[in-house]
């Protein structure tokens, strides 16, 4: 059994992502008896601010700070990590984008397993942890067995665990600049140029309280009339999965996922929309997901509140109706 398990914590801009409260009931379902550490890295006030607030749920966080971390690269930020995790160490990493750039790096320079995009874990004998992954955009679910005795890179699924909501860890944090950068700061062959920001279109959707997102289910673009439609009579925006806009029959502004927005809404209406987990990953926050989908073991039946197996084009202008005649 590990004493520790480490959770590398995202943030930007000061503001934590959803996956640091998913990552310390991750690290419980592993080893109940293990103490949860989070890791902080990045640069100035605003990074003491996320320490700070880290500390509220987790008993112990480490932070690296440094001006080579002002925008956070996994070239070097990998480097620094191996400085002060212990040897044969559990690292947990939230499997989004910048996730899935640090985690096989860290795992070779560590010397330790990788295992990717966890979903579930079922127990841990004699160094054997057993996982579940997810795979065919979650048609499939593989039952794996990894061996952490030796230390282990684990990446996290968003959304797979559900937030630990406690606030009273009273933790305390525990500076490993100086331990991280002796000797330097890594090199890599990566250079930060500038920022991009992806445009936001004539609806943002980062602000809606409320989306009714369509998939490819929705089979013809002349079909999207009946989602606009429901939208209105819901008093909510329309989003998309990727596909639609592929077939350009939305603006890339609308579609949620890892390659689009991030959302965060009260309410998300999923509308012929399989679930796969680069869609899901782009939402955040736990709003009440309700799906509608033809394919009775679509993934996103998984994770929906609600979940109605009905073909869209025929179910969605009578929900329109059903909802209009309330008002």
């Amino acid at each position: 059994m590990p004493e520790q398990i480490f959770a590398y914590i995202l943030h930007k801009n000061g503001n934590v992502d959803d996956t640091a409260a998913e990552l310390i009931h991750a690290a419980n379902a592993i080893s109940p008896e293990a103490s949860v550490v989070a890791v902080v890295a990045g640069s100035g006030d605003e990074l003491q601010a996320v320490c700070d607030e880290m500390a509220k749920t987790y008993a112990e966080v480490w932070k690296i700070d440094s001006d080579a971390l002002v925008y956070i690269n996994a070239e070097v930020l990998r480097g620094l990590l191996v400085r002060v995790l212990p040897k044969n160490p559990v690292v947990l990493v939230p499997h989004e984008h910048f996730g899935m750039d640090l985690s096989p790096g860290l795992s070779v320079k560590l010397d330790a397993a990788y295992l990717p995009d966890v979903v579930a874990f079922e127990g841990l004998e004699g160094g054997l942890l057993k996982a579940v992954r997810e795979e065919y955009s979650g048609m499939v679910s593989t039952h794996v067995t990894c061996d952490i005795r030796e230390g282990a890179v684990i990446t996290i699924r968003p959304g797979a665990f559900q937030p630990d909501e406690s606030r009273d860890a009273g933790g305390q944090v525990l500076d490993k600049t100086d331990e991280a950068v002796d000797g330097g700061i890594p090199g890599g062959n990566r250079r930060y140029l500038e920022i991009v920001e992806a445009e936001t279109g004539d609806v943002d959707i980062t602000k809606s309280d409320v989306l009714v997102s369509v998939g490819r289910g929705i089979e013809d673009e002349d079909n999207l009339e009946i989602v606009f439609d429901l939208a209105k009579s819901m008093g909510a925006d329309v989003s998309c999965s990727r596909p639609i806009v592929d077939a350009k029959w939305l603006e890339k502004a609308r579609q949620v996922g890892t390659s689009g927005q991030t959302v965060k809404p009260k309410v998300y209406l999923a509308c012929g929309i399989s679930g796969s987990f680069q869609h899901m990953g782009g939402i955040k926050g736990a709003p009440f997901i309700v799906a509608i989908n033809k394919n009775a073991k679509a993934p996103i039946f998984q994770v929906a509140d609600v979940g109605v197996v009905a073909d869209i084009v025929e179910f969605l202008p009578d929900l329109a109706d059903a909802i209009g005649d309330t008002k």
